[in-house]
């Protein structure tokens, strides 16, 4: 069930951040998995804490929005949240499950209650199935059902249904913008080595992107799939043995972030619907 934290009593234009807590934050899924405990992150600044989804909800909420952070657990995002207001920001924290339609229309009945219909959507959402499988099980054969099920729901399935609750309202004002966070593995289908998740379904969230592109933009809606093609800074990504051998192939969230933000200002006669971000000595994806 939803749990709101915070309204929008200012009436300030609202910003969606769907999966606004990261994996690799301090105390983050991966950072567990990878490093086997919760980590320190109070020297790291701020804005690189809670990987992009923090990034985000930090960029926005200091341009003047009210920025609504979905996570599966409220508590997730509750030091996010705390630096957002202490940046003079406002907020409010939603959970949801993406992988229930039901959940999915209930979040999105307290964000239009709580919060107001959304200017941006950003659907940032993240899983780590398929990571934990072991040394030995990077082929197909050895992937369950279930690791497949939930991919698709994030991947796929839960990007549909959270169109379906933002696009209708959108179109009828004649704006809005409608962003994914996505990977390279959205350009091609490549094998999954050991330690990555099963990203295979990202391919179907870059052209649903391809296909909302056009049938919204006419309407006013900038739609684009921005490819984030690298290793994100984050407490648990900054800690791993290939980034601290060079620093320069991570790339900072709060930059990300101004990648976004650019792409919702710019003039609607010259409009971006994909953006590849990469650090500058890692070769492209394609």
């Amino acid at each position: 069930m939803a749990q709101p934290t915070g309204k929008n009593t200012q009436g300030k234009p609202v910003a969606v951040v769907i999966g606004a807590t990261s994996k690799w934050q301090a105390d983050g899924r991966n950072t567990r998995l990878a490093h086997g405990k919760n980590l320190d992150a109070s020297a790291m600044p701020v804005g690189a804490r809670f990987g992009v989804g923090g990034a985000l909800a930090q960029k926005f909420a200091g341009e003047g929005f009210f920025t609504v952070m979905t996570t599966r657990t409220a508590s997730n995002a509750a030091a996010l949240s705390d630096a957002i207001r202490e940046q003079g920001g406002d907020c409010m924290t939603v959970e949801l499950d993406l992988s229930s339609e039901k959940a999915i229309s209930q979040a999105f009945a307290t964000i239009r209650a709580e919060a107001g219909e959304p200017e941006v959507l950003i659907y940032n959402a993240g899983y780590l199935e398929g990571r934990d499988l072991p040394p030995g099980q990077d082929l197909l054969e050895y992937i369950p059902v279930e690791m497949f099920d939930v991919a698709h729901h994030i991947a796929s399935r839960g990007p549909f249904l959270v169109a379906k609750e933002v696009l209708p309202a959108m179109r009828k004002r004649g704006s809005g913008s409608f962003f994914f966070s996505n990977n390279a593995k959205s350009l091609r289908g490549t094998k999954r080595n050991t330690g990555e998740s099963l990203y295979y379904p990202r391919v179907m969230m870059r052209t649903l992107a391809q296909v909302l592109t056009e049938e919204y933009s006419e309407h006013g809606i900038h739609v684009a799939n921005i490819v984030i093609d690298g290793l994100i800074d984050s407490p648990g990504t900054r800690a791993l043995p290939r980034a601290q051998k060079n620093t320069d192939i991570i790339i900072n969230p709060m930059k990300i972030a101004e990648a976004f933000y650019y792409l919702h200002t710019q003039d609607r006669s010259c409009w971006t619907h994909e953006l590849q971000l990469t650090p500058f000595p890692t070769k492209p994806s394609h």
